[in-house]
């Protein structure tokens, strides 16, 4: 594997098409009667870049979930990319999730297995399972995640241990390991809330090149402000499990965050603080 090859070349190899999100009238409500999402319409075309703010609450979290057939709708109805997920069976949506990848909060890798062993983790969907138990994956699957993890710069780190990486760095391997399963959504869940400001604006960089560089959807939680005008094409903003904003990211006023959030904007709506 040459890991010097160029970024266009990266492009072109192991993209694949953007999947869309469509949402009608959909209400999730929760065993205990809370109530996540509350008859929300979204429309999102295939290869939008779109950050989902509001506080914590708000319905962010259920959406992400939602999509990826992780939380199920009470009502209403979403496709995404050509599937219906409401009424899915349990074999549909597990090959949903083998096509959206996810990035969470927390990072979610094995500490004491290497940087490679947890991207090629992005490839358990389209691995046979004996495989897997082996390590034995093919020589396809380990090109994928070296790209991937070229891709996010840390592709001298592959054979050191996770645990012994920075938090951005364990957050770019989490992408690595989501570029590695080809999918056609990326759906990040507050991927920056436990970083400082400069690897913050790195991480976020990184998904918004995903988002250019591939042409690939992606939908990124946020709570802070800044982060969500500088990096998002498109803004949603959720209160009470509502839409209370969808527009462009980059002129929405602090008035607009204020009425997101449904209060005064304080220094931790702000990366800088």
């Amino acid at each position: 594997m040459d890991a010097a090859r160029t970024a266009d070349a990266h492009s072109t190899e192991g993209a694949s098409a953007p999947w869309g999100i469509r949402l009608d009238d959909v209400t999730v409500r929760y065993p205990n009667g809370t109530v996540g999402l509350r008859g929300v319409n979204l429309d999102i075309p295939a290869g939008e870049m779109v950050a989902v703010v509001g506080l914590s609450g708000s319905g962010k979290s259920t959406l992400i979930r939602t999509i990826n057939g992780l939380v199920p709708i009470t009502s209403g109805s979403l496709t995404v990319g050509e599937r219906r997920v409401d009424g899915a069976s349990g074999r549909e949506l597990r090959r949903l999730r083998g096509d959206i990848g996810m990035v969470f909060q927390n990072f979610n890798l094995a500490g004491r297995a290497s940087v490679l062993q947890n991207v090629l983790v992005g490839r358990l969907a389209h691995t046979p399972l004996w495989r897997t138990m082996v390590g034995a994956y093919r020589a396809e699957d380990r090109e994928l995640a070296y790209e991937a993890l070229d891709r996010v710069g840390i592709l001298e780190k592959m054979y050191g241990r996770a645990s012994a990486l920075s938090g951005g760095q364990q957050q770019r391997v989490a992408i690595a390991r989501a570029l590695t399963q080809r999918p056609k959504i990326v759906l990040a869940d507050e991927p920056v809330a436990s970083l400082d400001p400069p690897t913050a604006h790195g991480v976020m960089s990184d998904l918004r090149r995903i988002n250019t560089d591939l042409g690939m959807t992606v939908l990124v939680n946020l709570h802070l402000l800044d982060l969500a005008r500088e990096f998002g094409s498109r803004m949603i903003g959720m209160r009470a499990g509502e839409v209370v904003y969808d527009g462009p990211a980059a002129t929405a006023t602090d008035a607009d965050f204020e009425h997101i959030y449904g209060r005064s904007l304080t220094t931790d709506d702000r990366l800088d603080g």
